[in-house]
């Protein structure tokens, strides 16, 4: 069983005003990527968490989507500067590459995701500035390309096409060739953080869970029949998804389980959709009888809307795409004080700590049966969602966030520094 309870540390022996700025690496800030979510996506997470602890923090990267440089005064910057490097195409060019470098003026390199676009580069980065690098693995990018089984092998004429064609796969500096070639540098880096017991069993590195803004996803600040009656869900007890569904999310066996109960007030809210394609509209053409789709809304909205729910669903499949992720949706619901049925994937029971309710993954009747046993005994599901915020705020807050930052950064890269006799504080000039 993971055990996120941090060990005591000394504290630094630089000042809190003297902790070195980082620079968040980061290679698709487009809606697409890093940008869909606003805040609650990792690196902002992570900026905010680092903050917290008294570092400076920035983000930046590429988008296809326009140049923007965002201040503090701004919500969706959530008072990180953020720094989008606006290029024509998802493949940056040597110009591109040179301008991101300009503009990362942290005394740390953090690399967010196992990527060219971003690991990649702050390797290279590191080359020529001497900068110590972080890498964050949130996900295994090859599990999207078939994982250990993936292999390349065109003939030589593909070869040819991929290397030399304008649009070419092979100049996509993230084709699965090379993801599966970065695998092999993970150790380079002077410290890797991730989320999850099956990326630190594949990568090693330092656990740190996904922290939640506990303030403002406070339940003690909405009403939950003033969200219903303000998204029309009044009528309904309402199974919330928020998120984007995908097939490994398992949306699908929920729906499933709904077919079995087949209780006309019990519907499935979805809150958000797939950025990639059209997957939510084809479950919602498949089940109308049994969604209500709300669409994305502002995060700063979502503790209102998940306050709506009488149930926060997290059905994941078990495959090794959901087996690497933390899923965000899981602690709305604790930090919401909300009723949470998972299923048995990855670190969700270690997560959840009991203060949930658990079901198989794929299968169904067994979601089918936790839904009426939540609704048979309604009061003891409210009081495992007064636990599960009382986890929520033991272990996965933004505070429990920053202080494991702050614990590995110090043992990992400020130690190192100090012993070689380096001092941190002159990053690159402009």
């Amino acid at each position: 069983m993971l055990d996120h309870r941090l060990k005591p540390v000394a504290e630094p022996p630089i000042a809190v005003g003297a902790r070195p700025k980082i620079s968040i690496l980061v290679s698709d800030l487009s809606s697409r990527g890093a940008g869909r979510w606003g805040s609650a996506v990792r690196p902002f997470l992570l900026g905010q968490a680092l903050q917290g602890m008294g570092y400076a923090a920035e983000i930046v990267g590429f988008s296809t989507e326009g140049d923007r440089q965002t201040s503090p005064s701004e919500p969706s910057a959530t008072a990180i500067p953020l720094h989008t490097l606006a290029i024509p195409s998802p493949y940056p060019g040597p110009k591109a590459v040179g301008e991101l470098f300009r503009q990362l003026s942290g005394d740390i390199i953090y690399a967010y995701k196992l990527k060219p676009s971003s690991f990649g580069l702050a390797l290279a980065h590191r080359l020529r500035h001497h900068r110590p690098v972080i890498l964050d693995i949130d996900d295994w990018e090859l599990s999207w390309h078939g994982g250990d089984s993936y292999r390349y092998r065109p003939s030589a004429r593909q070869l040819g096409r991929d290397l030399l064609k304008s649009g070419g796969a092979l100049r996509n500096p993230d084709h699965p060739l090379y993801l599966q070639w970065m695998e092999r540098w993970v150790a380079q880096a002077d410290l890797v953080t991730t989320h999850n017991g099956f990326l630190q069993r594949r990568f090693g590195g330092t656990i740190i869970p996904n922290g939640k803004d506990t303030e403002l996803f406070d339940p003690d600040r909405y009403s939950p029949a003033d969200s219903r009656a303000a998204y029309n869900l009044a009528d309904y007890r309402v199974l919330m998804f928020p998120g984007a569904p995908r097939p490994y999310k398992g949306v699908e066996d929920l729906l499933t389980a709904m077919d079995r109960l087949n209780e006309p007030d019990l519907k499935l809210v979805i809150v958000g959709g797939s950025p990639y394609d059209d997957y939510d509209r084809t479950l919602c053409d498949r089940w109308p009888q049994h969604i209500i789709h709300l669409g994305k809304q502002p995060y700063e909205e979502m503790p209102r809307v998940i306050a709506a729910a009488h149930v926060i669903v997290v059905p994941q499949r078990q495959t090794p795409a959901a087996q690497a992720q933390f899923p965000l949706k899981l602690t709305d619901g604790m930090a919401m004080a909300k009723p949470i049925l998972a299923t048995r994937v990855g670190d969700i029971p270690e997560i959840l700590g009991g203060c949930g309710y658990i079901a198989d993954a794929d299968a169904p009747a067994q979601l089918a049966a936790q839904i009426t046993a939540i609704f048979a005994n309604y009061d003891h599901a409210l009081e495992l969602g007064r636990r599960a915020r009382d986890r929520c705020l033991a272990h996965y807050s933004m505070a429990a966030m920053g202080a494991g930052l702050h614990q590995a950064i110090q043992q990992s890269i400020l130690a190192k520094v100090h012993r070689q006799g380096n001092i941190l504080g002159h990053a690159n000039p402009p």
